[in-house]
């Protein structure tokens, strides 16, 4: 089968495109490679791709173009024409949205319009986007269900992923487009993200600087290992949306439709402390970090809980990595990377 993977350069593009490649589907992968974070780590990530695709005789391509310009998403799709999407390309971030709103505009609106169209005039017979466990903003009622409301963002990040969301179900309603959501609840492993916290907690510890520490490390977060991640995207992918038949529209349930659409969490289901994340980072590098504890940061929700019935349920699959074991591995990775 033929995949569009968006964001292939990306952390969880490039471990998604990854397993496709490994059990022989053909990927085009489609990236813009910008600059957000060093793009030293996304060409690393791109040539494992390549190297993977020789190895296995998986096809692989890659386009490297923006999402936001219409015209490179159609003629991508005009010339491959992919079966399925796996849409992973946004502007991610949630504190670096209080300070550049508008690249959350083109990346994750106006991209997601011509992803929308291109998979609408091409036939593609299922749409797999990101959304992000941030829509659900002023929520504390736990764990987070998909049945929930999440009409209260508390960053522009999370309102536009909640946008994505509304904007699949009117392409599932008009055109029968089979979309499914899933909600990422905090993603570590190997390969991450420069600008998260794993990596930078990583890079200041080995070099003996203090790591800022907010919220005094009292909130928690359902962290969630990249394999388990990956797993769920690859399972709901294979899974197309279908209409939900006992759908009401006098009560409607926010995670399903009548339309070929629905959400699911993925997340580990079980919340740790910072301060505990901390502590198994310090134990992996056998080395102490000098904490600067600091209040919460504007838009950070003190906590995040997954409930991940609903995935566990349909596509047969529940997170289940330990923190410890999750942490380790990254920073085995790291250590091997950066040779440290």
């Amino acid at each position: 089968m033929k995949i569009l993977v968006t964001g292939s350069a990306g952390f969880i593009g490039f471990h998604t495109a990854k397993r496709l490649l490994e059990r022989g589907d053909s990927v085009v992968g489609f990236d813009v490679v910008n600059d957000y974070y060093d793009p030293t780590i996304k060409e690393a990530r791109l040539t494992i791709l390549e190297e993977i695709s020789r190895r296995t005789g998986s096809e692989y391509v890659f386009v490297r173009e923006d999402l936001a310009d219409p015209q490179a998403v159609n003629t991508a799709f005009e010339t491959h024409r992919p079966a399925r999407v796996v849409h992973l390309a946004a502007q991610a971030g949630v504190r670096y949205s209080l300070e550049n709103p508008l690249a959350y505009v083109q990346s994750n609106l106006v991209a997601f319009t011509n992803i929308l169209e291109a998979c609408r005039h091409h036939r593609v017979e299922h749409l797999t986007y990101a959304s992000t466990s941030s829509v659900y903003g002023a929520n504390t009622g736990m764990p987070f269900s998909e049945h929930d409301s999440v009409d209260h963002p508390l960053q522009f990040y999370a309102a536009t992923k909640k946008a994505n969301e509304l904007m699949a179900h009117s392409y599932s309603h008009l055109y029968r487009l089979p979309t499914t959501g899933l909600r990422f609840f905090t993603v570590y492993g190997p390969w991450g993200r420069p600008d998260m916290a794993l990596f930078l907690f990583t890079k200041k510890i080995l070099a003996g600087e203090p790591i800022p520490v907010f919220n005094h490390g009292h909130h928690t977060r359902d962290f969630t290992y990249i394999d388990d991640i990956v797993e769920g995207v690859i399972r709901a992918s294979d899974a197309i949306a279908t209409p939900n038949p006992d759908w009401r529209s006098d009560n409607p349930d926010p995670a399903t439709s009548n339309a070929p659409y629905r959400l699911f969490n993925i997340g580990n289901n079980d919340p740790v402390k910072l301060s505990a994340y901390i502590e198994a980072i310090e134990d992996a590098l056998g080395k102490e970090a000098i904490k600067e504890l600091l209040p919460l940061q504007p838009g950070d929700v003190p906590d995040t809980y997954a409930d991940s019935s609903e995935l566990e349920k349909t596509v047969g699959y529940k997170p289940a990595t330990p923190v410890k074991q999750g942490v380790a591995r990254f920073i085995d990775w790291y250590r091997f990377f950066y040779k440290v």
